[in-house]
C-alpha cells in the first residue's frame, strides 16, 4: 500500500533495492560486469565509424549477439541494414557469409551437398555458406519455403544434417536476416515457425534530419568510406554470453515477464478484454525465455549486474512483435502489433 503513494521513478528505485537486496554478492557481480563489458565501447565505436544514428538497431544487434539469438531487421531499402551487419562481422574476428536470397535459390546452395569423388569412389561433403559464424540472410523473404525451412535446423539446433551425417556449426553462430516490407511482389512470407526462431524482430525507421546530413557528408567526403578493424575475438563473445547468464534476475521481474507474455494469450484476465478479439494467437514460452535473456543482455550493455523493469520494457517490442498474431478484426480496424504491446505494457503493473 505504501508503494502506491510513490511516484513511478520512486517505485523503480525501490524495486532496484528490493531486487538486489536478496541477490548473492550483487556488488561483486556489478564489478565483474563492468570489467567484462568493456569491449562493448570498442565495438560500438567501430560500428559508429560507419553507421550514423540507428542507435536502437546497434543495441539490438549487440543484444542478439550477447544472447545467442538470431535477429530479423525489417525496413525499406537504404536504411543501412546490410551495412550494419557487414560492419558488425568485420569488427569481430569471425567467419562471415552473405547469402542473397532469391526465388531460384536451392537448399543445397545454403547448407551444402554431397559430392561423389570418382577417384576415391566415395561421397564427400561440400559445405555451404551456412558453415560460418555470422550468416547474413539478405532479403530472406525472397526465397521459397524450402530454402527458408533449411535454416530451421541451423537456427534452433546449431547443426546441419547432410545425408545421414550431422555436422555441428561453429560457435558463435548467428543468423542476421533482412526483410523489405514494402515490395511484396515475388516474395514468400516467412512461416510462423521460421519467424519464431528469430529472437528479435527490429523495425527500422528513417534517420533524423541532422543524422541524414551527416550521412551525406560521410558518403561524399574525399577521405573515402571509413574502414572497420577487428576489435574483439570470437572467444570474447562466447565468454560474454556466459557472463550475461550470471546477471541477477529477481523473482518479481520473472513474474513481470510471465504476466506480459500471458497477457498476449488471455488479455481478459488483465482487464484488457477489448484485445481478445484482436489477437488471433499469443506468444509461446519461447517469448518468455527470449524476453528474460534479452533483458539480461540489455543490462549487460548498461553495465549492470541485475535486471530492472526498464530493461524488460526496452526489449519487449522487439521480442514480441513477431510472435503475436493479429485477427482479421484487428487488420480491418488498422490496429497493429505495436498498439497491442503498448496497451499491455501500460496495463501490467510494474514491480
Amino acid at each position: 500500500m505504501e508503494n502506491e503513494e510513490l511516484e513511478p521513478m520512486d517505485k523503480v528505485n525501490l524495486a532496484k533495492e528490493e531486487d538486489t537486496s536478496g541477490a548473492p554478492d550483487i556488488h561483486a557481480l556489478n564489478q565483474k560486469i563492468q570489467q567484462e563489458s568493456a569491449f562493448i565501447d570498442l565495438l560500438v565505436m567501430e560500428l559508429n565509424k560507419v553507421i550514423i544514428g540507428q542507435e536502437h538497431m546497434i543495441n539490438s544487434l549487440l543484444i542478439a549477439l550477447l544472447s545467442d539469438g538470431h535477429i530479423l531487421l525489417e525496413g525499406v531499402p537504404g536504411l543501412a541494414k546490410t551495412l550494419a551487419i557487414n560492419t558488425l562481422s568485420t569488427a569481430i574476428d569471425v567467419d562471415f557469409s552473405r547469402v542473397q536470397f532469391t526465388p531460384d535459390l536451392l537448399p543445397a546452395d545454403l547448407i551444402g551437398t554431397m559430392i561423389y569423388n570418382q577417384k576415391k569412389e566415395e561421397f564427400s561433403v561440400k559445405k555451404g555458406p551456412i558453415f560460418a559464424n555470422f550468416i547474413l540472410a539478405d532479403e530472406i523473404n525472397r526465397a521459397p519455403a524450402k530454402v527458408q525451412s533449411a535454416l530451421l535446423e541451423a537456427m534452433q539446433e546449431r547443426q546441419i544434417t547432410l545425408a545421414d551425417t550431422t555436422h555441428d556449426l561453429p560457435k558463435p553462430f548467428l543468423v542476421l536476416a533482412t526483410q523489405n516490407p514494402i515490395e511484396q511482389e515475388g516474395t514468400y512470407p516467412l512461416p510462423e515457425a521460421q519467424v519464431d526462431r528469430f529472437m528479435l524482430k527490429v523495425v527500422l525507421d528513417y534517420p533524423k534530419k541532422d543524422e541524414e546530413k551527416r550521412i551525406i557528408r560521410h558518403n561524399i567526403s574525399k577521405e573515402g568510406f571509413p574502414k572497420t578493424t577487428k576489435v574483439i575475438s570470437a572467444d570474447q563473445i562466447i565468454n560474454a554470453r556466459e557472463v550475461v547468464r550470471e546477471i541477477y534476475l529477481d523473482e518479481k521481474i520473472e513474474q513481470y515477464i510471465v504476466d506480459i507474455v500471458d497477457c498476449t494469450r488471455s488479455p481478459q484476465d488483465y482487464n484488457l478484454a477489448n484485445l481478445s478479439a484482436l489477437i488471433a494467437f499469443g506468444c509461446s514460452p519461447r517469448a518468455s525465455i527470449s524476453l528474460a535473456i534479452a533483458a539480461k543482455s540489455f543490462a549487460f550493455i548498461k553495465r549492470r549486474g541485475y535486471v530492472i523493469p526498464e530493461d524488460v520494457r526496452a526489449v519487449c517490442h522487439d521480442v514480441l512483435r513477431h510472435r503475436i498474431g493479429l485477427s482479421y478484426e484487428a487488420e480491418a480496424e488498422n490496429i497493429n502489433v505495436e498498439t497491442i504491446i503498448n496497451s499491455i505494457l501500460n496495463t501490467i503493473v510494474v514491480p
